[in-house]
């Protein structure tokens, strides 16, 4: 399918299928700021309170140039298309705003420890007070409850206390965590689908509720199964590249570079024996099933290796795609970035900064053929839609002035 056939019945005037939908950010770092980007991606309205020096994710490098002040990549990425409200939460003038717009939101995003908006009168209770159908998300380490809901959680501890870390990495090696947050960002995928979620069950009922996502739960719950086998006693080995039901399945060197590349039908088996030269192997009895071939993996993984080392990356996965069976090459995020098929895709969006680059920005993954979605505004710089926003509260240029001056905001 042309990109332009996906596309024929897209509408122009919405922002995506979340058009008109407010959301109330409280966030800093990136696992709420995520649940935030989800929403403000699909479309919906999302304003991002910050205390007035700016939140964690404004001052994380590696920085990217934007004129004359450094940029954080973390910034740029996680906090495009919201709107920009600087806002001191720790005095009453600042809270009773915040109330007032919780009061006209749909969704509020937090990602506090549990209890410090409570103490602040910006909790679950505090806001459905003035909003009883409010969506109240909140996204920590370790949830709203349990005996170390209190404790201080980040994404890497997620990762080593889920046990993800453990089976991560080399075999003979270390634990080793994941090279993205990935705690983080399943926390903040599973906030913004539950707010979907609770969306609609408030459409049907008028009933708002809290959401409790936890980054432990919610790398667990993407475990693939693991949190039972472990439950169940069945041990668990750390594979590295490879797969505990499938061989030969791995990283290979070529002349100019690696590819992963392997089989796990029965069908794709005997297609690889003829493309590597070794038809006899596709009907003999020792390698024509998955255990019989798991239990030949290093017989296996080095015919594959001879194979690919006396190739290029590019031979290897056009042999490979010709025959129908799977390989890829393994790209660096640079080589990525480059990749015509990715660039297709959208995934990567030029968005004017603050200081006036233009930066390709990380495009939202889901497509919609009717309400796209894109990176619509750059993240916005430090308090950029504070004015806006307290002039649709209905704020005066003299109160806006009194605000400042009383350091609100």
């Amino acid at each position: 399918m042309e990109k332009s056939e996906f596309y024929r019945e897209a509408r122009s005037d919405l922002t995506g299928p979340l058009d008109g939908v407010r959301v109330l950010e409280a966030t800093t770092t990136w696992a709420g700021p995520m649940c935030g980007c989800v929403l403000a991606d699909l479309g919906a309205d999302v304003i991002k309170v910050e205390l007035p020096s700016g939140e964690v994710a404004r001052n994380l490098p590696p920085f990217i140039p934007d004129g004359e002040a450094p940029l954080s990549f973390a910034h740029a990425t996680v906090n495009r298309n919201k709107r920009s409200l600087t806002l001191d939460l720790h005095g009453e003038k600042g809270r009773e705003i915040f109330l007032d717009l919780a009061r006209r939101s749909d969704i509020l995003v937090e990602n506090f420890r549990p209890g410090t908006l409570d103490d602040w009168g910006l909790g679950y209770a505090g806001v459905r007070a003035v909003k009883p159908d409010i969506i109240y998300v909140s996204v920590t380490g370790f949830g709203q409850f349990g005996p170390d809901h209190d404790r201080v959680g980040y994404d890497p501890l997620a990762q080593a206390r889920s046990g993800f870390a453990s089976l991560n990495g080399e075999p003979e090696g270390p634990p080793v965590k994941a090279a993205t947050f990935l705690a983080d960002d399943l926390g903040g995928l599973h906030g913004a689908l539950s707010a979907l979620a609770a969306l609609a069950h408030r459409q049907r009922t008028g009933e708002g509720q809290h959401i409790d996502v936890a980054l432990l739960d919610s790398l667990l719950f993407q475990s693939n199964g693991f949190l039972t086998l472990g439950a169940l006693g069945i041990p668990l080995e750390r594979t590295g590249n490879e797969f505990a039901f499938a061989a030969p399945a791995n990283v290979y060197a070529c002349s100019d570079g690696h590819v992963f590349a392997g089989v796990l039908l029965d069908s794709h088996w005997k297609i690889l024996c003829r493309l590597l030269g070794r038809a006899e192997l596709a009907e003999d009895p020792a390698y024509g099933s998955v255990p019989a071939r798991i239990g030949r993996r290093s017989e296996l993984n080095e015919l594959m290796s001879k194979w690919c080392e006396e190739r290029t990356v590019a031979d290897v996965v056009q042999q490979f795609a010709m025959a129908g069976i799977p390989a890829a090459r393994v790209c660096s995020y640079a080589d990525a970035a480059g990749d015509p098929h990715v660039r297709e895709r959208d995934m990567l969006q030029p968005a004017t900064q603050p200081g006036g680059a233009e930066i390709p920005i990380t495009g939202p993954a889901a497509k919609f053929s009717r309400t796209p979605t894109r990176v619509r505004s750059a993240a916005p710089a430090l308090g950029a839609h504070t004015d806006a926003v307290l002039t649709e509260l209905g704020f005066s240029a003299e109160d806006l002035q009194r605000l400042r001056s009383d350091g609100v905001v």
